[in-house]
């Protein structure tokens, strides 16, 4: 017994329009990004811009600031946004899915946590321990002790939550609180050893930004990122069928337990690069999935390209927020997404509970 291939025309419709809106507004945001800021560029500027870049006119002088802020700082600032946020939307919802609860969110599974101490350990020891590593990779190193340390605390997540070769989906949850705790304490602790220059260090780090994108990240982010999202985006048919329940899932032809490690393992690696890159951004895997399950149902063909479309829609405007609020200084976007994203959770739990 399957699950039938085709969708009613009604549905496929509505998931047509929803998903063209959200790319829609997807554009309109990175358009917004690029153009609005501190330092604002006109669509004349941008047209000259991107005509020298593509060979059809030269840049006129009056220009050059706009290419400089444009190539050095905006674009790839933009891009990187709209990656992480649709990693960190598609992960979400694919762990809602999993856990079968909206209220679930990617740090269930440890990966913020694990990263977060990882990035610690290497900001503190940094330049004592890992002295001829810290040097050979320079301003690789955070990024790539962030991205281990979260796919490690994912995998001992794992398997903690798996007894007898069953992943049970409530002791993978209780698992990863519990390596969620464990991080966290360590991470604590790391923090108590580290001198006042780290502690600020490990404060901009914690609350998340996106000031440091660079070109040279974009292509790595788009590939850890890009690759898992659409294998989360292909599980919409088995997460569809969890829905049910596992044992209806599996009498309906699927591998229960290797969608169970394949969904945590693609969401780990999705969220482990966003915050490699950007640190610690949160509500974005947890509003954005939420939102659209409020008002387009629990559909997996819907939700999970969906929060990927809004999510990154979603960062790259707190991101402009961020750098625009307080010029010429710059919150951290990880404040401004807690900021927008707490209160509109709350109005949506208390509109859902007055339903």
């Amino acid at each position: 017994m399957h699950i039938s291939r085709i969708a009613p025309p009604a549905a496929r419709d509505l998931t047509a329009v929803v998903l063209a809106g959200g790319a829609v507004l997807l554009l309109a945001a990175m358009a917004a990004g690029v153009l609005l800021g501190p330092a604002r560029i006109s669509p004349g500027g941008l047209g000259a811009v991107l005509a020298d870049w593509l060979g059809l006119a030269p840049l006129p002088p009056e220009f050059r600031r706009d290419a400089a802020v444009l190539g050095v700082i905006r674009l790839p600032r933009v891009l990187m946004a709209a990656l992480v946020g649709a990693g960190l939307g598609a992960a979400g919802a694919a762990m809602q899915g999993l856990f079968r609860n909206s209220l679930a969110d990617p740090g269930l599974i440890g990966v913020s946590a694990g990263a977060a101490l990882a990035a610690v350990a290497a900001i503190v020891f940094g330049a004592t321990v890992f002295g001829v590593a810290a040097g050979a990779l320079g301003l690789w190193m955070l990024p790539l002790a962030a991205f281990l340390g979260g796919l490690g605390a994912t995998l001992l997540m794992a398997r903690l939550g798996s007894i007898g070769g069953v992943t049970g989906v409530a002791t993978l949850l209780l698992a990863g609180v519990a390596v969620n705790a464990l991080a966290g304490a360590l991470t604590g602790l790391l923090i108590f050893t580290a001198d006042d220059r780290q502690v600020r260090d490990i404060t901009f780090w914690t609350l998340g930004s996106l000031a440091g994108s660079r070109w040279e990240q974009v292509p790595v982010v788009a590939v850890l990122i890009g690759l898992p999202t659409l294998g989360l985006i292909a599980l919409a048919r088995p997460l569809d069928a969890l829905l049910l329940g596992e044992a209806e899932a599996f009498h309906l032809g699927h591998r229960v337990e290797a969608l169970k490690h394949l969904a945590v393992t693609l969401a780990a690696i999705a969220v482990a690069a966003g915050v490699a890159f950007t640190g610690l951004i949160g509500f974005v895997g947890l509003v954005v999935p939420h939102l659209l399950r409020l008002g387009f149902g629990s559909g997996h063909r819907l939700v999970l390209p969906g929060s990927a479309l809004l999510g990154g829609a979603l960062l790259v405007l707190a991101d402009l927020a961020a750098r625009s609020l307080a010029a010429p200084a710059e919150l951290p976007v990880g404040v401004v997404t807690a900021l927008l994203g707490a209160p509109f959770f709350l109005w949506l739990l208390r509109r859902k509970a007055a339903a």
